[in-house]
C-alpha cells in the first residue's frame, strides 16, 4: 500500500496572518502553497479578499488563484478536484504541499476524504426560497440545522436557500459521508492554526480594512476603486451587478451598498468591522470542532517550525 502523501495545512480566521506564515514555512521546507479560499478563486477580486500579491509569495508558487471569472459558480468540489491534481504535482516533484486559507470546508472535504451531497442547484424550488428574505430564511435553517446556522453567511440569500434545501433532503448541512477508503486517506496532514487574543484580532481586522480602503495597490487602486471596476459596465469595467456582489459577500456586499449610496464610507467601515469580526468568529466555530489541529500564537514561530520538522521526519 502506497503511504499517503505528506501535506501541510496553515489555517486560523481573517488577518490572522495566515499567507505570511505559509510562505515562510514553504521558504523553509521546500514548498508550494495551494490556496484554499472561497472567494480568492476568483480573478479580479483581489484587494476585498485579501488576495495574497506578487511581493507577499516571495518566489513562492501558489495555486488555486485567480482561478475563474467572479459571475461565474465555483463550487466546494471543484475546489477540491483541482487541489487533488496539485497536490500530486507539487509532491511528484518532491516539494512539501501546502494547503493555506480560512474556508474550512475546503480544508475539511479535502484532508478527510469526504462525500458530498448529490442535491440537484438552481432547482425551482432554490428559486422559490430565494425570493423569500434573508430574515425568513435564516430562521428556517436554524430551526432544520443549528449546527450549519453557526457558520453560514446569514446574509447570502443563495447559500441560505442551498442550505435549506440540503437540509429538507439530507438532514443536516453538510450531510457527509465519508467515501469507502476513508480509513486509508490520501493525505496525512499537518494542521497549524494561528491564535490572537480576540481584542488583537478584531485590531487587526480593522487596521487592515482601513489600510486597504485608503492605501492604493500595485496596479494604483483602492478597495473602493476595485469595486467600482467591478461594476462598471465594459469596456471599463467587469460589469458585474450589484446582485452578484451581494452574493460574494462580507466586503462586496456592503461595498456594492457604498455605489448605490444607501450608506457613506464611515457607515461602510463600521459594518464591515463588524461582520469580518462576525465571519471570524464563524471561522473559530468551525475549527473548533476539529482537535487535530495544533494552534500556535503567530509569534512562536520556532515552535511551530518544529512541529513541521517533526511531522516531516
Amino acid at each position: 500500500m502506497n503511504k499517503p502523501t505528506k501535506i501541510l495545512v496553515v489555517l486560523g480566521p481573517t488577518a490572522s496572518g495566515k499567507s505570511d506564515l505559509a510562505v515562510q514555512l514553504a521558504k523553509k521546507f521546500n514548498g508550494e502553497i495551494i490556496s484554499a479560499d472561497s472567494r480568492q478563486v476568483y480573478r479580479h477580486l483581489n484587494i476585498g479578499t485579501g488576495k495574497v500579491t506578487e511581493r507577499e509569495m516571495r518566489g513562492i508558487p501558489h495555486h488555486l488563484l485567480d482561478v475563474i471569472d467572479p459571475d461565474e459558480r465555483f463550487t466546494a468540489l471543484e475546489w477540491r478536484q483541482l487541489a487533488e491534481k496539485v497536490i500530486v504535482d507539487i509532491a511528484s516533484r518532491g516539494k512539501l504541499p501546502i494547503v493555506c486559507g480560512g474556508t474550512g470546508f475546503y480544508i475539511s472535504s479535502l484532508i478527510d476524504n469526504l462525500g458530498f451531497p448529490e442535491v440537484p442547484a438552481d432547482t425551482e424550488e432554490q428559486k422559490a426560497l430565494e425570493a423569500r428574505t434573508v430574515e425568513d430564511l435564516f430562521d428556517e435553517l436554524k430551526k432544520l440545522d443549528p449546527e450549519r446556522a453557526k457558520t453560514i453567511d446569514m446574509k447570502n440569500k443563495r447559500r441560505l436557500a442551498r442550505a435549506i434545501i440540503i437540509a429538507r433532503a439530507l438532514g443536516s448541512v453538510p450531510k457527509l459521508t465519508t467515501t469507502k477508503d476513508t480509513a486509508e486517506s490520501h493525505y496525512a496532514a499537518l494542521q497549524i492554526g494561528i491564535t490572537w487574543p480576540d481584542t488583537d484580532l478584531r485590531a487587526r481586522i480593522k487596521a487592515r480594512l482601513i489600510r486597504r480602503m485608503e492605501a492604493p495597490n500595485k496596479d494604483g487602486i483602492n478597495m473602493i476603486q476595485e469595486a467600482e471596476y467591478l461594476h462598471a459596465p465594459a469596456p471599463s469595467g467587469l460589469g458585474l451587478s450589484y446582485e452578484r456582489m451581494d452574493e460574494l459577500g462580507l466586503e462586496y456586499r456592503y461595498l456594492a451598498e457604498y455605489l448605490q449610496m444607501k450608506i457613506d464610507k464611515i457607515k461602510l467601515i463600521e459594518i464591515l468591522v463588524n461582520k469580518i469580526w462576525q465571519y471570524a468568529k464563524r471561522q473559530m466555530t468551525w475549527w473548533k470542532k476539529d482537535t487535530r489541529i495544533k494552534w500556535f500564537s503567530p509569534e512562536n514561530i520556532t515552535s511551530i517550525e518544529k512541529e513541521v520538522e517533526d511531522f516531516l521526519k
